[in-house]
């Protein structure tokens, strides 16, 4: 059966982009017969109240996608809230340790982000490694200064998946990713650490995201077979972009499910949302439910997409 989930990160209200992913998620997994999962990605305890998680469920129930098992509702993958779920990260952080792949780092923002750095075309910043080789006195003289973040070293290898919507996609981690965090210096476990773990004690089978972590996919691949996990397929969707072409974020009050609520019904933002990603021809009102049976990724267009003038 497919299991797909929605990850949120509740530091906010969700945006129509949210919405959207959490949308196509539900539908793929809806028309392929399968359930899914809500897992709340709250690492940063202080960043997500639990008051937003929270809303972001009865958010997806008045959408009309709730989810199958997951956060409150619970399952027999629980505990679905990450700020729960050390103790299993560290499990796997020791397996990686034992390996002999895991070093600290010492490094500042500052130094990661110096203008002197290496960066990569889209501009993300490259590690350069100046923490891998450190001997035993090094790091015990910088250990005494600073507590350390926590790195994994990654092989000199070309990781290649093809995108269940993008289509073949590949990554030379040595030279595109670069050793990168599983630990932050305060105790809290990275990202890509928690989200590799979490889909795969979790049964998730399809992973449906934005574009925008694409790239983040190779490492995550590499990490499941490092750590012996089995690996969902991965379906990466375009990004909502409002009508002057720019990025959605948590910072647009008015795009926000709280604002849009209340000009909305729920059957209205799903069918402008299902408009917007070509499953419908016009934006007119339309249950989710109705939209499970017609689903495909080929209506889905794979450029950004962008919200047309005076929709919302």
């Amino acid at each position: 059966m497919t299991v797909g989930r929605y990850a949120p990160s509740p530091s906010g209200r969700m945006h129509l982009g949210n919405l959207l992913c959490c949308l196509l998620a539900w539908l793929s997994a809806k028309h392929q017969g399968g359930r899914v999962v809500l897992r709340v990605e709250d690492l940063d305890a202080a960043r997500c109240p639990r008051r937003y998680a929270d809303l972001l469920q009865a958010d997806l129930a008045w959408l009309g996608i709730p989810a199958d098992e997951g956060g409150d509702k619970g399952g027999p993958a629980a505990p679905y809230f990450q700020s729960e779920r050390s103790d299993i990260y560290q499990q796997y952080f020791d397996l990686l340790c034992k390996k002999g792949l895991v070093y600290p780092c010492f490094c500042s923002r500052g130094q990661l982000h110096a203008p002197s750095a290496p960066h990569l075309a889209d501009g993300q910043v490259l590690y350069p490694g100046t923490c891998r080789d450190l001997t035993p006195g090094e790091v015990a003289a910088r250990s005494a200064r600073r507590p350390p973040a926590w790195r994994v070293r990654v092989p000199e290898e070309v990781v290649s998946f093809t995108d269940g919507h993008l289509g073949p996609y590949a990554q030379d981690l040595a030279r595109e990713c670069g050793d990168f965090l599983l630990r932050r210096a305060d105790g809290v476990f990275a990202y890509q650490l928690a989200v590799v773990v979490d889909d795969a004690l979790m049964g998730v089978t399809e992973v449906v995201r934005g574009a925008d972590l694409l790239s983040s996919t190779p490492r995550q691949l590499w990490l499941y077979r490092t750590l012996d996990l089995p690996a969902p397929g991965f379906v990466h969707l375009p990004l909502l972009l409002d009508a002057d072409g720019r990025r959605l974020s948590k910072r647009d009050g008015d795009q926000s499910l709280e604002h849009l609520q209340q000009r909305y019904t729920p059957e209205q933002i799903v069918g402008k949302l299902a408009f917007v990603c070509g499953l419908q021809s016009a934006p007119d009102p339309r249950p989710a439910a109705d939209l499970v049976d017609a689903f495909s990724w080929e209506k889905v267009p794979k450029t950004d997409l962008c919200l047309p003038e005076g929709l919302f």
